[in-house]
Protein backbone atom coordinates (compact mmCIF):
# COMPACT_ATOMS: atom_id res chain seq x y z
CA UNK A 1 0.00 0.00 0.00
CA UNK A 2 1.05 3.43 -0.90
CA UNK A 3 1.17 6.15 1.53
CA UNK A 4 -0.71 9.00 0.01
CA UNK A 5 0.49 11.58 2.83
CA UNK A 6 4.24 11.97 1.76
CA UNK A 7 4.70 14.58 -0.38
CA UNK A 8 6.30 13.77 -4.14
CA UNK A 9 8.49 16.10 -5.31
CA UNK A 10 8.33 17.49 -8.90
CA UNK A 11 11.59 18.81 -10.02
CA UNK A 12 9.96 21.15 -12.94
CA UNK A 13 7.98 23.11 -10.40
CA UNK A 14 10.66 23.62 -8.03
CA UNK A 15 12.76 25.62 -10.95
CA UNK A 16 9.38 27.27 -12.03
CA UNK A 17 9.21 28.72 -8.35
CA UNK A 18 12.50 30.12 -8.44
CA UNK A 19 12.02 32.14 -11.44
CA UNK A 20 8.73 33.19 -10.66
CA UNK A 21 10.24 34.39 -6.98
CA UNK A 22 13.12 36.04 -9.28
CA UNK A 23 10.56 37.90 -11.55
CA UNK A 24 8.52 38.58 -8.50
CA UNK A 25 11.63 40.21 -6.62
CA UNK A 26 12.52 42.03 -9.54
CA UNK A 27 9.07 43.28 -10.17
CA UNK A 28 9.31 45.15 -7.16
CA UNK A 29 12.26 46.54 -7.70
CA UNK A 30 14.28 44.99 -6.07
CA UNK A 31 17.89 42.50 -6.86
CA UNK A 32 19.70 39.70 -6.12
CA UNK A 33 22.78 40.86 -3.91
CA UNK A 34 26.02 40.13 -5.82
CA UNK A 35 28.84 40.85 -3.72
CA UNK A 36 32.08 39.95 -5.04
CA UNK A 37 34.75 38.78 -3.18
CA UNK A 38 38.35 41.10 -3.71
CA UNK A 39 40.77 38.60 -3.26
CA UNK A 40 43.74 41.62 -4.67
CA UNK A 41 42.23 43.47 -1.87
CA UNK A 42 44.18 41.67 0.88
CA UNK A 43 47.12 41.82 -1.07
CA UNK A 44 46.85 45.36 -1.55
CA UNK A 45 49.13 47.93 0.64
CA UNK A 46 45.95 49.14 1.94
CA UNK A 47 44.35 46.14 2.55
CA UNK A 48 47.52 45.26 4.86
CA UNK A 49 47.67 48.48 6.43
CA UNK A 50 43.73 47.60 7.61
CA UNK A 51 44.18 44.36 8.55
CA UNK A 52 47.61 45.87 10.79
CA UNK A 53 44.65 48.12 11.94
CA UNK A 54 42.02 45.97 12.98
CA UNK A 55 44.96 43.27 14.80
CA UNK A 56 46.68 46.38 16.58
CA UNK A 57 43.34 48.15 17.50
CA UNK A 58 41.67 44.95 19.09
CA UNK A 59 44.84 44.34 21.13
CA UNK A 60 44.62 47.69 22.43
CA UNK A 61 41.45 47.73 23.66
CA UNK A 62 40.88 44.30 24.78
CA UNK A 63 44.83 44.55 26.74
CA UNK A 64 42.88 47.24 28.67
CA UNK A 65 39.67 46.29 28.84
CA UNK A 66 40.86 43.43 30.95
CA UNK A 67 42.08 45.74 33.32
CA UNK A 68 40.56 47.78 36.05
CA UNK A 69 40.97 51.20 33.47
CA UNK A 70 38.22 52.81 35.31
CA UNK A 71 40.79 53.69 37.85
CA UNK A 72 42.74 55.78 35.69
CA UNK A 73 39.72 58.24 33.90
CA UNK A 74 42.35 58.93 30.43
CA UNK A 75 41.91 55.52 29.77
CA UNK A 76 38.19 55.82 29.50
CA UNK A 77 39.54 58.02 26.07
CA UNK A 78 41.97 55.40 24.64
CA UNK A 79 39.26 52.68 25.21
CA UNK A 80 36.91 55.27 23.11
CA UNK A 81 39.37 56.16 20.39
CA UNK A 82 40.39 52.38 19.72
CA UNK A 83 36.52 50.86 19.71
CA UNK A 84 35.08 53.56 17.97
CA UNK A 85 38.01 53.41 15.26
CA UNK A 86 37.84 49.66 15.43
CA UNK A 87 34.21 49.20 14.67
CA UNK A 88 34.59 51.65 11.42
CA UNK A 89 37.96 50.14 10.31
CA UNK A 90 36.24 46.78 9.86
CA UNK A 91 33.07 48.22 8.47
CA UNK A 92 35.43 49.84 5.73
CA UNK A 93 37.29 46.80 5.40
CA UNK A 94 34.19 44.43 4.60
CA UNK A 95 32.81 47.16 2.23
CA UNK A 96 36.08 47.00 0.51
CA UNK A 97 36.81 43.14 0.36
CA UNK A 98 33.27 42.70 -0.80
CA UNK A 99 33.56 45.62 -3.33
CA UNK A 100 30.14 46.98 -2.09
CA UNK A 101 32.01 50.39 -2.22
CA UNK A 102 32.14 50.24 -5.97
CA UNK A 103 27.87 49.98 -5.88
CA UNK A 104 27.94 53.55 -3.83
CA UNK A 105 29.89 55.62 -6.44
CA UNK A 106 28.53 59.13 -4.91
CA UNK A 107 30.78 58.68 -2.23
CA UNK A 108 34.65 59.96 -2.86
CA UNK A 109 36.53 56.94 -1.50
CA UNK A 110 39.82 57.71 -1.56
CA UNK A 111 39.01 61.75 0.48
CA UNK A 112 37.43 59.33 3.05
CA UNK A 113 39.94 57.41 3.41
CA UNK A 114 42.45 60.19 3.82
CA UNK A 115 39.92 61.92 6.57
CA UNK A 116 38.89 58.56 7.78
CA UNK A 117 42.64 57.41 8.37
CA UNK A 118 44.10 60.81 9.10
CA UNK A 119 42.04 61.57 12.22
CA UNK A 120 42.53 58.15 13.56
CA UNK A 121 46.48 58.61 13.36
CA UNK A 122 46.08 61.82 15.09
CA UNK A 123 43.81 60.16 17.44
CA UNK A 124 45.61 57.27 17.85
CA UNK A 125 48.54 59.51 18.65
CA UNK A 126 47.11 61.09 21.69
CA UNK A 127 45.73 57.39 23.14
CA UNK A 128 49.45 56.13 22.85
CA UNK A 129 50.70 58.96 25.04
CA UNK A 130 48.04 58.97 27.32
CA UNK A 131 48.76 54.73 27.64
CA UNK A 132 52.48 56.01 28.24
CA UNK A 133 51.46 58.44 30.74
CA UNK A 134 49.26 56.25 32.34
CA UNK A 135 51.63 54.12 33.31
CA UNK A 136 53.03 56.26 35.90
CA UNK A 137 49.61 55.12 38.15
CA UNK A 138 50.04 51.30 37.67
CA UNK A 139 52.07 49.39 40.19
CA UNK A 140 55.07 47.73 38.17
CA UNK A 141 54.93 44.01 38.33
CA UNK A 142 50.75 43.54 37.86
CA UNK A 143 49.04 42.30 35.33
CA UNK A 144 47.72 45.38 34.49
CA UNK A 145 51.22 47.44 34.14
CA UNK A 146 51.68 44.73 31.71
CA UNK A 147 48.58 45.21 30.16
CA UNK A 148 48.80 48.78 29.81
CA UNK A 149 52.23 48.52 28.27
CA UNK A 150 51.52 46.31 25.91
CA UNK A 151 48.72 48.57 25.08
CA UNK A 152 50.71 51.38 24.48
CA UNK A 153 52.63 49.84 22.18
CA UNK A 154 49.90 48.46 19.37
CA UNK A 155 48.22 51.89 19.84
CA UNK A 156 51.92 53.32 18.57
CA UNK A 157 51.63 50.47 15.80
CA UNK A 158 48.09 50.60 15.38
CA UNK A 159 49.01 54.51 14.66
CA UNK A 160 51.67 53.95 12.19
CA UNK A 161 49.30 51.64 9.99
CA UNK A 162 46.57 54.43 9.73
CA UNK A 163 49.18 56.55 8.90
CA UNK A 164 50.56 54.59 6.29
CA UNK A 165 47.05 54.43 4.69
CA UNK A 166 46.95 57.67 4.78
CA UNK A 167 49.96 57.98 2.48
CA UNK A 168 48.79 55.49 0.05
CA UNK A 169 44.72 56.88 0.14
CA UNK A 170 46.59 60.05 -0.77
CA UNK A 171 49.09 59.25 -3.17
CA UNK A 172 45.92 57.10 -4.78
CA UNK A 173 44.09 60.10 -5.03
CA UNK A 174 46.69 62.24 -6.31
CA UNK A 175 47.34 60.15 -8.91
CA UNK A 176 43.69 60.01 -9.49
CA UNK A 177 43.11 63.89 -9.66
CA UNK A 178 46.40 64.18 -12.15
CA UNK A 179 44.69 62.01 -14.99
CA UNK A 180 41.89 64.91 -14.60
Amino acid sequence: MENDSEPRIDSSSSTTDRTSKSSNIESLGLSHSKLAYDGNFIRSASGVFMAGEIVFGLLVWTLIGGTEYLHVPPLGWVMFVSVFYWVLTVILFLLYLTMAHTRIPQIPWNILGICFNGSASVLYLTAAVICAVSLNVAIRGRYYFISWVASTIFASLAMVCYAGNTVVNFKSWRSKSEDI
